[in-house]
C-alpha cells in the first residue's frame, strides 16, 4: 500500500464516522483512531469528572475555625420556671378564635376604617372579628363564643395558616 492509498483510506474511513479501525495484514498493521462526531462527540466533550473524598479525610486535614470577639455567640435567654407556669395557666383560662382558612389576615375592613375588635372588646356570636382574604375573596370571620378579646396574635395584614390561633378571648 503506497502513501496515497493510505490517505485515501483514512480519509474514507474519517467520512464513514468510524472512531477506530485496526486492520493487520501480513506485511501492515495500521491502526486509525479519529475523534467521535455529533451526540457522541459532546457526551465525551460533556463528561464532568468528580471526584469524592473520605468525609473523614477532608475533616482532618481543615485547620480548626476560631471566632473572632465579636461574633461569639451568646448564651440562650433562660426564664423563670415558676413564671411560664403561670402564663400557661392564664392561657389555659383563655379560649382561642383561629383561622378556618389560609389567607390574608385583616383586623380592619378597609385601610381607612377602624379594627373590628381590639383588645379589651366585647364579643358575642355572630360579631364579625376579622377578614381572611383567600384567592380575592375577603371572607368575614365572626366569633362563635362570647367574651373579652385579651390579646391580638396575628399583626395585620399577614398571611395565616389553616387553624392559626388569631385571638384570645376571656370567656369570663
Amino acid at each position: 500500500m503506497d502513501f496515497k492509498e493510505l490517505q485515501d483510506f483514512i480519509k474514507t474511513i474519517a467520512k464513514s464516522g468510524a472512531t477506530e479501525v485496526k486492520i493487520e495484514t501480513d506485511n501492515l498493521k495500521l491502526t486509525v483512531k479519529a475523534p467521535p462526531r455529533g451526540k457522541a462527540a459532546q457526551a465525551l466533550t460533556e463528561t464532568t469528572l468528580i471526584q469524592q473524598y473520605p468525609m473523614g479525610a477532608q475533616l482532618a486535614t481543615m485547620p480548626p475555625i476560631h471566632m473572632a470577639p465579636s461574633m461569639q455567640t451568646t448564651p440562650p435567654y433562660t426564664t423563670n420556671i415558676a413564671e411560664t407556669d403561670t402564663k400557661k395557666e392564664e392561657s389555659n383560662n383563655y379560649i382561642q378564635i383561629k383561622a378556618p382558612m389560609v389567607g390574608t389576615f385583616y383586623r380592619k375592613p378597609s385601610p381607612d376604617k377602624s379594627t373590628y375588635v381590639s383588645v379589651g372588646d366585647e364579643i358575642e356570636p355572630g360579631k364579625i372579628v376579622c377578614i381572611i382574604e383567600a384567592m380575592k375573596l375577603f371572607n368575614e370571620i365572626e366569633a362563635e363564643i362570647s367574651g373579652k378579646i385579651v390579646k391580638v396574635l396575628v399583626d395585620d395584614a399577614t398571611p395565616v395558616e389553616f387553624d392559626q390561633p388569631l385571638f384570645l378571648v376571656d370567656p369570663n
